[in-house]
């Protein structure tokens, strides 16, 4: 196995997280025509994660001119985050990357979407959410975790 390289994974995760956020994005806006409207206006996650910072800070809740621009930053800073673990892991374990990415991609739907948003009340419980909402976000992770491995080992290499 190569020596890892820790530092060149991290930074490399990141830029890889970042375009691969963007690229979930893309994926979403398309992919959400799919879905059937269940009569919500509720806000996304990324925006009430949003509201949580800003309140914890100044003790209200983002202003609303900066709302969607703030549960953007929470999705951009949260995909680079888990880039940058991503990138570290690949240089210490190849099978990381296991599935071009999707394994990644689908733990971190499983974190994400059925662990840390509800338990986080950020949103509803994997037991009150759609089958639909189910499969729209794994497919958006899957997106994520392809794009992710696909930027990494282009600009690192394959492990």
């Amino acid at each position: 196995m190569a020596k890892p390289r820790p530092v060149l994974g991290l930074l490399v995760g990141v830029a890889a997280g970042l375009v691969a956020s963007a690229a979930m994005a893309a994926f979403q806006s398309q992919a959400q025509k799919l879905l059937p409207d269940d009569g919500s206006d509720e806000d996304p996650a990324t925006v009430k994660a949003a509201d949580k910072a800003s309140e914890m800070v100044t003790g209200d809740p983002a202003p609303e001119a900066y709302r969607e621009s703030a549960g953007q930053a929470v999705h951009y800073i949260t995909g680079a985050v888990l880039g940058g673990i991503y990138g570290v892991l690949t240089e210490y374990r190849s099978k990381a990357s296991a599935g071009f990415g999707s394994a990644y991609g689908i733990a971190t739907a499983a974190l994400l979407d059925e662990a840390i948003v509800p338990t986080a009340d950020l949103g509803p419980g994997p037991e009150d959410t759609p089958l639909a909402t189910h499969a729209y976000g794994a497919a958006s992770h899957l997106v994520y975790g392809w794009v992710l491995e696909g930027i990494r080992a282009l600009i690192a290499g394959r492990r």
